[in-house]
């Protein structure tokens, strides 16, 4: 059974259209076109970081991460920003008895605001920065199965990406979910590793809590 639900936070909770723009912006680069590359990076395989070098080589995230907070231009996000589907699914899954988290490749700062959007929404939140592992490093899920207080294979993880979020989850022994947005999803969504890999595959996270109810109750 699936006891526990843990989501990724960007484009699986948040959609990152802002925050992307703001960066475009920060790199004096029209928004289109910096999209336009970004989609290119990921189609490519690369790492989404690789999008900064080719506007700025030499681009280190983390320092102009500082930068602009200094700039008065911090990362940020709230209400607006999260997906229209999120509050419902977590209170379904709630209202099913299952424990929940939040965990993904997230700064301190971006941790602390979850903290405050989701104060009584789940058991856990946790991050990157404050977990010292990042993914798809196997640690990372690692740490996910130390705080969730069951075994792996009663552990579902919800993601956006094949790469940071359905393979290692897969290899903890997870069950996984595929959500259909943002960029990663859309370009990999009809690959065959997409199709065969998650345990769901979900356009909304409406879907979540009755594809979770109808695999307990089969026991797959």
């Amino acid at each position: 059974m699936i006891r526990a639900v843990v989501f990724d936070v960007g484009e699986c909770l948040v959609d990152e259209t802002r925050e992307y723009g703001t960066w475009a912006d920060w790199l004096g680069v029209p928004r289109h076109t910096f999209a336009a590359m970004f989609g290119a990076v990921i189609a490519q395989g690369r790492d989404y970081r690789d999008v900064f070098q080719e506007f700025s080589p030499g681009f280190d995230l983390y320092e102009q991460r500082e930068a602009r907070a200094a700039a008065g231009r911090p990362e940020t996000f709230g209400e607006e920003d999260l997906y229209p589907d999120v509050r419902e699914c977590l209170r379904s899954l709630r209202a099913d008895g299952l424990w929940l988290g939040i965990a993904g490749n997230q700064t301190v700062r971006a941790g602390t605001i979850l903290g405050k959007l989701f104060t009584n929404d789940v058991d856990l939140i946790g991050t990157s920065d404050d977990w010292g592992a990042s993914k798809p490093d196997p640690e990372f899920f690692r740490r996910v199965a130390e705080v969730v207080p069951f075994a792996n294979d009663e552990i579902l993880y919800v993601g956006d990406r094949l790469d940071n979020d359905l393979r290692p989850a897969v290899q903890a022994g997870m069950e996984t979910a595929l959500v259909h947005r943002g960029p990663w999803a859309t370009i990999q969504w009809n690959d065959e590793e997409a199709v065969k890999l998650p345990t769901f595959r979900v356009e909304s996270l409406t879907e979540l809590a009755p594809a979770v109810q109808a695999f307990n109750r089969s026991g797959r």
